[in-house]
């Protein structure tokens, strides 16, 4: 069975069932040891993905059906890193909304378990099977609050909107089975690649995963849910949803699509960049609209994702693979970044928020430098970070996508490189807007209070801020891990 190769999941889930237990016992109404008991598991969990990421080959366990290579670990580490530093953001927030309860901690370490079953499945069966671990989870996060009438609508669409995309996904990997005969991913990429099975049946079968794939990544058209979600769901459960999961998407579409399905390239990139381009579009242009913060940051990742998916289908040029390394490890970059940036955006919305008062309209940033100009200037740094502007991390992720796009020197990769410059700077709009609410206009109402600031979550908040601009002017580390992590996921 190779149980070692699944340690850091058994940790987790055994810490889960402790926490549930602990949390039984626990009056502080602070609920400190269950907050503490849940961070030092976060941190042995991320330690011990850390340790294995230098592993040489991958190691399959339980009978072939999970497999432990750098690419899953890296994810795993990065999502687990993601959960605990919302979970310090949020500690403040969900106490003053009478959120502090175990259920909080305990779901979102079981929707952790989902994502690093996602990340490191090598069967149909286990990525259907961490999706659905992960995404129970986060309906019932966004439920949470039963008294609370927006929650609860957000719930109930995340969740029939997210069963909807589990079948589509189901369906398409049945489609799948039926024509490779294997819910082993290695088995499905031999098959396919020996042009065995019957090519309209893996096509249309394609189709219903892309669709899936979409639907989790929030890619538009399939991006119904996430303003709505976003916008009504508490901003810890938004940033929960908005971190760890958009990871766990990206390990499920390498894992499925290039580990599996790389005999048809050519068919899902084709679907790709249509993904890209009206996502991008959607994104960008439906952003500028906005009134509420939340759901400008919601169109804001339908954009981002788009600009992701751009990398995606530069992989496979004329039939070669030469420029996958390239373009997937652009495309994870580009995902890490991403979820960097927006983990310090909601934190500092949940930080200005307070109790009887929602920070989550964009006016509400107005004058925010004449309360709290540290505060201004971080926000400053992710702003620009999504708008792509130097030196900030978020300009060399986006340089690094470009770069994939133009080195296959195929026209039409030319021409979405170009569209996706253009559609940037259609972008860039709504995020310097900010900047200028928060430097140029003078509050307003609500927004003129002082903003809550706690120690521990200030300097969880700089630490972000400065790892953004770090990464921005050296990002050669992270690139070389991510770099390294696809490339051993292609070797094997």
């Amino acid at each position: 069975m190779n149980w070692a190769a699944v340690t850091p999941e058994i940790v987790l889930l055994t810490m889960a069932c402790v926490i549930a237990l602990v949390d039984l016992f626990v009056e502080d109404e602070q609920r400190a040891p269950t907050f503490w008991l849940t961070q030092a598991t976060l941190a042995a969990v991320a330690l011990l993905h850390l340790a294995r990421l230098d592993g040489a080959e991958s190691v399959y366990a339980m009978q072939g059906m999970v497999v432990s290579d750098p690419l899953g670990h890296l994810l795993a580490f990065f999502a687990t890193v993601a959960v605990m530093i919302t979970i310090g953001y949020s500690r403040a927030y969900i106490g003053a909304r009478e959120m502090l309860k175990g259920e909080f901690f305990t779901l979102s370490l079981f929707s952790l378990l989902g994502v690093c079953v996602m990340v490191s499945a090598n069967n149909f069966l286990v990525v259907y099977l961490g999706l659905e671990l992960m995404s129970l989870s986060l309906y019932a996060l966004v439920a949470l609050r039963r008294d609370h009438g927006t929650s609860t609508e957000a719930a109930m669409k995340y969740f029939v909107l997210g069963a909807l995309a589990s079948g589509f996904l189901l369906y398409g990997l049945s489609m799948m089975y039926g024509a490779t005969g294997s819910l082993d991913i290695q088995r499905v990429f031999e098959v396919i690649g020996r042009g065995q099975a019957n090519q309209s049946v893996l096509v249309f079968g394609l189709v219903f995963v892309v669709a899936g794939l979409a639907f989790k990544f929030g890619a538009a058209p399939f991006h119904m849910w996430v303003p709505d979600v976003y916008h009504g769901a508490p901003t810890a459960v938004t940033l929960l949803i908005a971190g760890a999961p958009k990871l766990a998407a990206f390990g499920m579409t390498m894992r499925l699509l290039v580990e599996g399905m790389l005999g048809l390239a050519m068919d899902w990139q084709q679907m790709l960049s249509v993904l890209a381009i009206v996502s991008l579009l959607i994104g960008n242009l439906a952003a500028i609209a906005q009134t509420n913060l939340k759901r400008m940051l919601a169109y804001s990742a339908i954009a981002q994702i788009g600009f992701m998916l751009l990398a995606l289908t530069a992989g496979v040029v004329s039939g070669n693979t030469l420029s996958a390394g390239n373009a997937y490890s652009s495309a994870l970059f580009y995902m890490v970044i991403y979820v960097l940036t927006t983990l310090g955006t909601f934190g500092l919305v949940m930080l200005l928020s307070r109790q009887g008062f929602e920070c989550d309209e964009i006016s509400d940033l107005a004058g925010l430098n004449q309360r709290s100009p540290w505060m201004a200037g971080v926000m400053a740094v992710f702003m620009f970070s999504l708008a792509g502007i130097p030196p900030t991390a978020g300009f060399y992720a986006k340089l690094a996508v470009l770069q994939a796009l133009i080195t296959t020197n195929q026209p039409h990769h030319l021409w979405l490189a170009v569209f996706a410059v253009l559609i940037s700077l259609v972008g860039a709009f709504y995020y310097i807007r900010i900047v200028k609410l928060m430097y140029f206009d003078e509050p307003t109402g609500d927004a003129a209070a002082p903003s809550q600031e706690g120690s521990g979550a200030n300097a969880l908040l700089a630490a972000n801020g400065a790892a953004v601009l770090l990464l921005g002017i050296l990002p050669g580390g992270l690139m070389a891990l991510c770099s390294t992590a696809i490339l051993r996921a292609l070797a094997t």
